[in-house]
Formats: C-alpha cells, structure tokens, sequence
C-alpha cells in the first residue's frame, strides 16, 4: 500500500513535455483542383511591389493638368472644407470678431490654406510660412507671441514639398510641443537662391495621406499623394474608357467577299491592284442608304453590328472603385444622379459631410489653431482666454430651412430674454452673429445694440399669440406694431424690432 502510494507520488512529480515551439500557418489548399495557397493559379501569381508613386513628381504634375477625375480628386475635399469655413465662439463683440473676418480675406489666407490643402493632397506634403513683418532676421528662432506687433501679420507663403522647402533632421523633443516627433526646423529656399532655416513654430504643415513610421521616413516626414491611392483603379477606368470609344468605330463592320481577290494580289499586277483599290474607295464615298453597290456574280457581301449590351455596367463598376478609394460619392465626383427608382444620394451624401468633417478636424483644425492666436496678437495685441472656433456646416441649407432655423433661433433668444437670463443687448448681439447664417437681422446696427438696456428684466416680452407687455408699455400710444415708441432704455426699440421679426417669419 505504501509502495503503490509512493509510487502514485513520483508520478505526479513527472514533467509533462512541452510541444515543440513553431510558426503555424493555416490557409486554405486543395493541390488536385490547384486552389488555394501555394498552389500553381492564376491568383497566386498575383504580387503588390512598392512602387512610391508619390516620389514622381512629374507624373503628379501631368495628371493634376491634363486627367479631370484626377484634378476633381484633388481638389474638392479641400474646398468642401473650407466653403463654410468657422465661427469664432469666443465672448469677444462682433465688431471685434469682424476684424479677424477682414483679416482672412485681405490678406487671403483663407485662399492660401485651401491652396496648401490641395498641394498636400497632390504632392503629399506642402507647408506654409507664416509673414511677419520685422521677423524676417529671426526665422530661425522659435516664435513668441510678445513680438508680434499690431498689423504685423501679412498672411502665408505656400510652397510644396518639391518647390523650396526640405525638413532638417532634427526632430521636436518636447512631449507639450503639438508637433513632437517632427521636423524642429525647415530649410527654406527663397527666389534669389538663398537658403534659410525657419523654426517648426512659422510653419504650418499640410499634409497628404498618413503612412507608417518607416515610410513616412522614406518620405521625409511627408505623406502619400492621394493620387497613388487610386492610380491602378484610374488606369482600369481609362482603358475600359478607350476600349469602348475604340468600339464605336467598330459598331457596323462592311466585309466584301470577292472570289479571285487572292489570284489579283498573288500575280504583283500593282495597276490591276491599284483600279481595284480606286474602285473600293470609289464606291466606300457614294454608299448611302438611298444608294447602290456593284457586285461581281461569285461576290458577295455582308455587315457585322456588334452590340454594347453590359459594357455600361463594366464602366460604372470601374468608376465606383475610383469613388471608393478617393471616398468621394460617385454622384459628386462624376456629376452623375443616383441610380434606382427611389435613389436620392442622401446616404452617400451624408457618409461623405462626415469624411470631410473628420478631415477638418484631423487636417484643418491643427492649422487654425495655429494661426487664430497669431492674428489676435496682430490685431488686438492679446489672445482671448475663451480663444475658440466651430466648423460651421458642410451642407448648404434651402431656402425653407434657412427659414425654421431662424424661426427656432430667434424663438430660443426672445425665450431667454424673457426669462431674465439675457439683457437686450446680449440679445441684439445674438441677433446680430445670425445674420451670418439665416441672411437676416443685418441690419441691427451697432449703434442700436449699444443703445439697447444692459439690464436684466425677467417677463418684458410675451411670446404667445400677442406679446404680454404687462404694465410697461403705461398710457403711451402704441405705433402698427402695438408698441410705444418713445422710450428713452430703448427697450420699446428692442421689442419693436422683435415684433418685425416675428411677423416677417410667420409672412414666410
């Protein structure tokens, strides 16, 4: 018993062997109908090589001016992008956010961005010096805001990566820099052939699609062209393209069949051969439909129609591999209506205002964030603690929805300034920032909001099916609006203003 339990107990403590370690490989193969890995197909000759088409920058060049598909690729995300462009969201007046408006259209950098944005997307890098007067001795230092004088900023200087300017090896180290772990400094080559170096801070980078760390080596810290993304599928596009232009020279082939046309080209009689050619074009120039053709007794003649069923088919396939790779809706990319009975777009539409969204906040808004605190130094010497923006919608509203936004807007402001929450100034204010948007109030002046009352008054103004103006509005004589006119707080102003609204937008 004893012997049997220690026996029990040396075999517990055996070790159990290990399995040899190994790569394991699992795909799917049937030798004797050669499918599947590793066998002898078709589809196993199949191989993807590395060919950095982003690096030829004359095939770039020549697809951008001469293939349209190309040129629509490049640019239309980058102007749906910037179409609508921002709303600044900081407390700032509106007369003071004008000024940042005025500055992105005199000194164009509005243009300018859209501009690097479509090299970036052609080239796969572009970047933008920012032009500060009096800064052009300091390029090579870090930019600080303290130095940024009143109208010192002159806007962006856009080059390509091919066109001036080269990374420096030397990459950003600091862990709170937004750039870390790129270029600390550019060599930039200006028109007189001179070579200067510009710190990463007066740089704004755009860029193409992203790639992984040892290709974005490979490219200079640059990134792919959007163009080697959809290079095979436009090559597939454009020979089925021609392929079917070919084919319409073929549509209605003429052959004619005469029984001693080998004896006259074998006997070398080149003027029986050369009557004969005469004789064909002759008759090729005076075949109508109202017509005759002369015919030898053994000769005989035939035509041959070929058909264009399913080459459609094959065309619009070609063309949605493109839309796909370039993630642009067929319907935008080639003007083309959505297909099927029911078919609106709406969908596609809507997949593609959220890729563009997406590419705002990834490409666009490291940009802008860039730039915003750069034109506030130069026009208000300061930069607002609340310094913020929104992308204003991509989709362009009707007429009818321009209308209910505004309705729902100008509800939701007399609403709160019914409730005390809002003085009448703020909400003249609010007003005032809608006529971007809805195309109305613009003409509340700032003269008539500085008038406005600064107070805050809960219940001066009803919104139901006729304003409740309680005992404010005293003996006065109300004017077609029901509301005094006098009124030295300018709130009676206020509310007539209000009351047109109102009724311009039930007329509507």
């Amino acid at each position: 018993m004893s012997r049997r339990k220690r026996k029990v107990t040396k075999d517990a403590r055996t070790p159990v062997p290990k399995p040899p370690k190994g790569l394991t490989t699992d795909a799917f193969q049937n030798v004797l109908a050669r499918l599947g890995a590793g066998t002898p197909n078709l589809m196993e000759g199949t191989s993807y090589n590395l060919t950095r088409l982003t690096q030829n920058y004359q095939l770039m060049n020549t697809l951008y001016r001469e293939h349209w598909i190309v040129r629509k690729i490049i640019d239309t995300i980058p102007e749906d992008m910037t179409r609508n462009w921002i709303t600044i969201t900081t407390q700032l007046p509106p007369d003071e956010i004008r000024k940042l408006d005025k500055v992105w259209r005199v000194r164009r950098i509005r243009q300018k961005i859209l501009q690097g944005l479509k090299w970036g997307r052609l080239y796969g890098g572009a970047a933008g010096l920012i032009m500060i007067e009096g800064h052009e001795d300091i390029l090579h230092e870090p930019l600080d805001y303290d130095t940024i004088m009143p109208g010192s900023l002159k806007g962006l200087m856009v080059l390509d990566r091919w066109s001036g300017i080269y990374p420096n090896a030397e990459l950003v180290e600091d862990l709170d820099d937004p750039e870390f772990g790129l270029p600390q400094s550019y060599q930039l080559t200006l028109e007189d052939g001179q070579v200067t170096n510009v710190h990463h801070s007066r740089i704004i980078r755009f860029m193409g699609r992203e790639l992984p760390y040892w290709e974005k080596l490979a490219e200079v810290y640059w990134g792919a062209s959007e163009v080697e993304v959809v290079f095979d599928e436009l090559k597939k596009r454009d020979n089925t393209s021609w392929n079917i232009a070919q084919l319409i020279f073929l549509a209605n082939l003429r052959v004619l069949k005469m029984s001693d046309m080998s004896e006259l080209l074998s006997i070398g009689d080149e003027q029986a051969q050369r009557e004969l050619y005469n004789t064909l074009t002759a008759q090729n120039w005076l075949m109508s439909n109202m017509g005759m053709y002369l015919l030898g007794k053994d000769d005989d003649f035939a035509t041959h129609q070929y058909s264009f069923s399913g080459l459609n088919d094959i065309y619009e396939s070609f063309m949605l591999d493109i839309a796909g790779a370039c993630q642009i809706p067929v319907t935008k990319l080639f003007g083309r209506s959505p297909a099927g009975l029911n078919a609106t777009g709406e969908n596609d539409m809507q997949n593609y205002y959220e890729i563009v969204q997406q590419q705002q906040e990834s490409n666009l808004g490291p940009i802008l964030d860039k730039l915003l605190p750069i034109m506030c130094m130069s026009e208000y010497g300061k930069i607002p603690d609340d310094l913020d923006y929104m992308f204003n919608p991509i989709r362009t509203p009707d007429d009818k929805e321009v209308a209910e936004l505004a309705d729902k807007k100008t509800k939701s402001i007399i609403e709160t300034y019914n409730a005390g929450l809002i003085s009448q100034k703020i909400a003249m204010k609010e007003l005032k920032q809608m006529s971007e948007t809805v195309g109305m109030f613009s003409n509340i002046t700032d003269n008539d909001i500085e008038q406005a009352d600064d107070s805050f008054q809960q219940g001066e103004l009803g919104f139901g099916g006729e304003l409740d103006y309680g005992g404010f509005m005293g003996s006065e004589t109300p004017d077609r609006t029901g509301i005094p006119q006098s009124d030295s707080t300018g709130v009676n102003k206020f509310r007539r203003i209000l009351e047109r609204i109102r009724r311009r937008l039930g007329n509507s």
